[in-house]
């Protein structure tokens, strides 16, 4: 199986129970090995008090693009930490993207940059993971 195949493989093995990013209504727009696109439209359901995003919902989505992100190589991958910067607010109508790359990874670390944009492109928020191997795999090992 080549790497590409590998980590669709994963994806669509992650997402068939991830209930949390399908109930926010989350497409994978792609994915690659240690990368993913994760996409989003903001409802008024997700509105704070603000009248914007409320950050919680933002974060979702970067911790989904990056749960995917680092979960390509059929291991199992955990959030050992996640921080955010929100840069702009979001608001109901937007389409959010959430862009994740594997900046780093080496024996059971690794290292995950997420930026999050509209859909015209503008920056809304910086997230960046770190990630933790655990037992397990997504796929039966051949």
């Amino acid at each position: 199986m080549t790497p590409e195949a590998l980590a669709r493989a994963c994806a669509d093995a992650m997402w068939e129970g991830d209930r949390a990013s399908q109930g926010l209504g989350m497409v994978i727009d792609s994915i690659a090995p240690g990368q993913a696109v994760l996409s989003m439209t903001i409802r008024e359901d997700m509105t704070n008090g603000h009248g914007i995003c409320h950050g919680g919902f933002i974060f979702t989505l970067a911790d989904s693009a990056f749960a995917f992100a680092c979960n390509t190589y059929n291991q199992r991958v955990v959030a050992q930490m996640a921080q955010i910067s929100f840069l702009a607010p979001a608001h109901k109508g937007d389409r959010l993207t959430a862009t994740a790359r594997e900046v780093w990874r080496q024996g059971r670390g690794g290292l995950y940059d997420i930026r999050v944009t509209t859909q015209t492109g503008a920056p809304v928020a910086e997230f960046r993971g770190q990630s933790r191997t655990v037992k397990g795999t997504h796929l039966p090992e051949e």
